[in-house]
């Protein structure tokens, strides 16, 4: 059995390293069950710019060991789409319906936290709802500077970045030593 062509995550290439486009603006597109994926490759051929933010999963299968993409956030695709692309996007039957994005630096920053830390390539979870805990900058690595939510975990800490207009994100562990607590304007 040939092996399949790796599915693009996002497109085009360099999409988050740019201010967000007021010609385009960010949307998120609640798909329908299952269907993140499908509709991705469909901007892919429509050349629309989307994110959607995968993890990697190795499962065995008939005595050989396979590694899928499974959406990080399931039933959510981050489009940039104006007016007439978010029609042609609906009419794919594939969306439930549109979120609009009202502060589109904060939300790409967003996406660019979780585009960093899925590079790294170390295990995550997705992270649902808002985590309890301190605030925190990582102060040396590979993710140095970036800001989120710790909680503490045997072994190390599970850094937490939140997309905070879904409510959602993704966690990696990491040493105590290398985060930086960040103190609130009343401590």
């Amino acid at each position: 059995m040939p092996i399949l062509v790796s599915e693009v995550e996002l497109y085009p290439d360099g999409l988050l390293d740019h201010p967000p486009a007021s010609e385009r603006p960010w949307r998120v597109a609640h798909t329908r069950p299952r269907q993140e994926k499908a509709l991705a490759r469909e901007l892919h051929s429509a050349r629309m710019p989307f994110y959607l933010p995968c993890d990697r999963r190795r499962t065995r299968a008939r005595g050989r060991v396979v590694t899928s993409k499974v959406p990080l956030f399931s039933g959510y695709l981050f489009v940039q789409a104006n007016d007439d692309e978010r029609w042609r996007i609906a009419s794919t039957n594939r969306v439930a319906c549109f979120l609009e994005v009202r502060n589109p630096i904060r939300f790409v920053d967003d996406l660019r936290s979780v585009w960093r830390v899925l590079d790294l390539g170390e295990p995550v979870t997705a992270a649902d709802g808002l985590v309890r805990g301190s605030s925190v900058t990582i102060r040396t690595g590979p993710l140095a500077g970036m800001a989120g939510t710790v909680e503490q975990v045997v072994g190390g800490f599970k850094f937490v970045v939140m997309v905070d207009f879904i409510r959602r994100g993704v966690s990696v562990t990491l040493d105590g030593d290398m985060l930086g607590l960040i103190r609130s304007k009343h401590d």
